[in-house]
């Protein structure tokens, strides 16, 4: 049985690429016949990497078979994953969020989960030397991953091991990192054809605090006013989301990635504009 290899609901670019990552090593170096899926559509800057690297979009699924042998990636949280995630064959786990907890598994196995800011930064590292071996286009998509989680080096999560990994990869592949980023971001920008309810779900996560259940929803943009345009439909639009999603409330930060060429501007410190 093929071993299917997904990473959360609403699918990043992190969350398209590591999959694919991860799927290429488990059937080209361990011998071990595994394909990538998505539990979703991915988002615009996803779908760009995937076509300036010329990778086929993974199948999307929605559940997974009782018994089938799975790998879970750039997440941990049984709420971002299949309902019946407990049911198929977890083989591991690699991610670099907080632990959550709500796995159960059949047998031990093996479990990755490090302070880094980008799950392709930790396949990198569990590769090792075979790393060097992965096609042109499979290392395009671990570049694009670890500029997308770092928001190209400017999210405070970025690791100095992460910054030196694009950077290595960028240099093996003639990739300018300013140009190239500037593009990928350009693409999530682009929110035109989503309706305001997609755009809540777009990159979005449920968080139990206290008694109440929170969807935290995020866009990280160039043109915060085509979203900040929206302000009226899009809060409009989270008490529905609220009622058909089963939480208390729903939360939207639209976070500015801006390409600073002010030394004297300090380009981690994004605006964050909170809806309620």
């Amino acid at each position: 049985m093929v071993l299917q290899v997904f990473g959360h609901k609403s699918p990043d670019t992190d969350s398209t690429g590591s999959p694919i990552i991860w799927a290429w090593y488990l059937s080209e170096i361990q011998g071990i016949p595994a394909q990538a899926n998505l539990l979703g559509e991915p988002n615009n800057e996803a779908l760009f990497m995937l076509q300036h690297w010329q990778l086929d979009k993974p199948e999307i699924i929605s559940e997974v078979a009782p018994g089938a042998p799975v790998v879970i990636v750039d997440t941990n949280n049984p709420a971002e994953l299949p309902d019946v995630i407990n049911q198929a064959d977890i083989r591991a786990v690699i991610d670099h969020h907080k632990l959550v907890g709500g796995l159960e598994t059949k047998a031990p196995i093996d479990i990755t989960i490090r302070p880094l800011a980008c799950t392709a930064t930790i396949m990198h590292d569990l590769m090792g030397a075979d790393a060097a071996k992965m096609p042109r286009a499979v290392k395009g998509a671990m570049l694009s991953c670890i500029l997308s989680d770092t928001l190209a080096f400017r999210s405070p999560t970025t690791t100095d091991h992460d910054r030196a990994l694009a950077e290595a990869l960028a240099e093996e592949l003639s990739v300018n990192l300013s140009e190239y980023s500037a593009q990928m971001f350009a693409a999530k920008s682009d929110v035109s054809a989503f309706s305001d309810v997609e755009l809540l779900r777009m990159d979005s996560k449920s968080f139990p605090v206290g008694d109440q259940t929170l969807r935290v929803s995020v866009l990280e943009t160039t043109a915060p006013h085509v979203v900040l345009a929206r302000k009226a439909a899009l809060m409009a639009a989270m008490g529905p989301v609220a009622l058909e999603d089963n939480v208390d409330q729903v939360l939207l930060f639209v976070v500015t990635v801006a390409f600073f060429r002010d030394p004297s501007v300090n380009p981690t410190s994004p605006l964050a504009v909170w809806f309620r």
